[in-house]
């Protein structure tokens, strides 16, 4: 139930540099509950291999996964700022706005900024 989903965490994101984020629905079959996360990692060369990794985790929890769209995200945890950024050539533009509301749950004292600005 509503459990499982409040295990999935809302962000994971590597905690410092520029690399490149998605932004996933998840949703119950048949409607339901839906939530949307982030994730971003330097370790994906292209925005897909971030989708390729949480979607079966995702649905070994029972969710579907929707791509939301992508971009990047610059992190310096030093200034404790993050800028989103960019987007995704596979998935397009992720809502940016959306994005920053996200991480704001998580980095409550950061400064977190987006644009649509390719770098």
């Amino acid at each position: 139930g509503a459990g499982a989903m409040a295990a999935v965490r809302n962000v994971e994101i590597d905690p410092e540099g520029t690399f490149k984020y998605i932004l996933v629905r998840l949703q119950r079959p048949g409607g339901g509950e839906q939530r949307d996360i982030v994730r971003g990692t330097k370790a994906a060369e292209f925005h897909n291999h971030i989708f390729e990794k949480v979607n079966p985790e995702m649905e070994k929890l029972g969710y579907e996964c929707k791509c939301l769209g992508g971009g990047k995200i610059e992190h310096n945890s030093k200034d404790k700022k993050i800028r989103v950024f960019g987007l995704s050539t596979g998935y397009g533009k992720a809502d940016h706005s959306v994005t920053v509301e996200i991480l704001k749950k998580e980095y409550t004292d950061y400064e977190i900024t987006w644009s649509d600005d390719k770098k």
